[in-house]
Formats: C-alpha cells, sequence, structure tokens
C-alpha cells in the first residue's frame, strides 16, 4: 500500500474549495476561464481533484476570487504572534528578557545590565553576538579594545574573541542583543548611500 505524503490531504481540499468558491460568487466555467486566462478543461479538473495545483493556476484564481492565496489551500492560522516575555537573571547581575518564543539559531533579548565592577572578567564562548544601545552607556572590553557605547550605537563580535560588558558609569544600561550559538550572524540590509 503506497503511503500519501503528508501534504496530500491538503491537496485534495483545495478541490472542494475552489468548487464551493466558484458555486458561492455564481460564476461559470466559461466565465471564470475568461476572468483568469485558465482553460474549462483545466479549471473543471481542479474543482475535481483530477489536477494538481499549482502556484501558477492558484495566483490568477485567488486574484478573480479576491482571496487571500491562503484561503484557496488552508494554510494554518498563525496564532498569537506575542511573545510571552518572562525575564530572568542574568549570572553575572542584571536582567534579560527574551524576545523570541522559538529555539532556532538566533535569539533575541532585551538586558538591562548594572555595574559589573571595573576589573572585566573576559570570557570566551561558541557564538556570535550583536548588540544594540537602547538607554544608558555601555562598556565593551574586546580582546585589547575598550570601548563606550552610547544609545544607538552597535556592536558584534565572534564569541570566541575574550570579551565582557557593563555599565561604564555606574548606571543601568539597555541593550538588544542578537545571538547566535552555533556563530550565526545578524545580516541588516540597509539602503546604499546615494
Amino acid at each position: 500500500m503506497d503511503k500519501q505524503p503528508p501534504y496530500q490531504a491538503v491537496i485534495d481540499e483545495v478541490a472542494s474549495r475552489l468548487k464551493g468558491l466558484r458555486a458561492k460568487r455564481g460564476l461559470t466555467l466559461a466565465a471564470l476561464s475568461e476572468a483568469t486566462g485558465i482553460s474549462k478543461s483545466t479549471l473543471s479538473r481542479l474543482e475535481t481533484g483530477q489536477r494538481r495545483p499549482s502556484l501558477e493556476l492558484l495566483l490568477p484564481l485567488a486574484g478573480a476570487y479576491d482571496v487571500p492565496l491562503d484561503d484557496l489551500v488552508g494554510a494554518p492560522e498563525v496564532g498569537d504572534p506575542r511573545v510571552r516575555m518572562t525575564p530572568g537573571t542574568l549570572a553575572s547581575g542584571g536582567t534579560f528578557v527574551p524576545l523570541t518564543r522559538s529555539l532556532g539559531p538566533l535569539q533575541a533579548y532585551k538586558m538591562i545590565i548594572s555595574d559589573r565592577g571595573a576589573e572585566p572578567e573576559l570570557r570566551t564562548h561558541e557564538g556570535y553576538e550583536w548588540l544594540y544601545v537602547l538607554d544608558g552607556r555601555l562598556r565593551l572590553v574586546l580582546a585589547e579594545h575598550n570601548l563606550v557605547l552610547g544609545p544607538g550605537e552597535a556592536a558584534e563580535f565572534d564569541t570566541r574573541v575574550p570579551h565582557w560588558f557593563s555599565s561604564a558609569d555606574g548606571r543601568q544600561v539597555e541593550i538588544l542583543s542578537l545571538f547566535g550559538r552555533q556563530g550565526e550572524r545578524m545580516h541588516v540590509r540597509a539602503k546604499p548611500r546615494a
């Protein structure tokens, strides 16, 4: 017995959706053919499941019915996109709030960092980090570099390079952090300067 691919049920339901939409709109195959440029025989085979739907066929049909493509294929609902932000405590002091739900390759965090002292304790680990200062002044020690970043400034670095960061002036600093455990880099696209 041949096993059907997991998406076969979704494809099978497209035929009934197409037939139902046409009936609901009171269109004939001829009228729909004229509106989409798809032959009547192809439309008939789509509605009876004798022809597999393709993007080239579904896009004009979605346009003719004025519905999103998702409505034709029965795409699953996305659900609530909000991230439930549960704060945690950084081992070295401060707070972090996860800004991503999944455990994918890149993780986003908002961090509130206090003064960790004047003497840096440089650390290394696998990964790649991108930091953006929202508020306050961040002291970033990266190997032999000792930098101070203010609001609106960003830094990115390989976390295998010895690094440490803290408040630069004793007050809390808020940053956004994108971290890739396996060394994934942040890709920022910007318009080129004229």
